[in-house]
């Protein structure tokens, strides 16, 4: 489990005396405690995986936001910490799809689910959340769902 595998590496990072690597695996385990505790105030079972793949996705673009926040400050120090922290938490996360492999992704699912048009685009994003969670930005791939489906 993708738990397990961070606990692991929050051990090793100790033993290593990696200072950032543990700050960051920290700071993922903090992150995942407070989703389960509102999962489970919500009546839910903790995470699995595939929501914890989703959860470090989320993390890793509020990361990517403050870089783009600390460059354009002149902070450069700071876009340094945020973009180590981003290389800790992606080797988490499955290969990311090549751009052309997300777009035959998005035609197989559109052709397995019959969607006609925009209407039915939730359907295909659920249907590629299900079948792709952490290998694929979601939010680039509904443009791209929108365009085959308007298109």
């Amino acid at each position: 489990m993708l738990r397990d595998d961070i606990n692991t590496a929050v051990k090793e990072a100790m033993k290593a005396k990696d200072e950032r690597k543990l700050s960051t695996l920290r700071m993922v385990n903090s992150t995942i405690k407070n989703a389960d505790i509102d999962a489970r105030g919500q009546g839910k079972p903790p995470l699995s995986d595939a929501d914890l793949l989703g959860l470090l996705q989320k993390m890793i673009k509020q990361r990517q936001e403050s870089v783009e926040l600390y460059d354009k400050g002149g902070r450069a120090e700071l876009a340094d910490q945020e973009r180590a922290e981003i290389a800790v938490i992606t080797a988490y996360l499955p290969k990311q799809m090549s751009d052309d492999d997300v777009k035959a992704a998005i035609a197989a699912i559109i052709a397995e689910t019959n969607a006609a048009g925009i209407k039915d685009m939730g359907k295909v994003i659920g249907a590629l959340k299900a079948k792709y969670a952490g290998q694929m930005d979601f939010g680039k791939a509904s443009g791209l769902v929108k365009a085959a489906l308007a298109g």
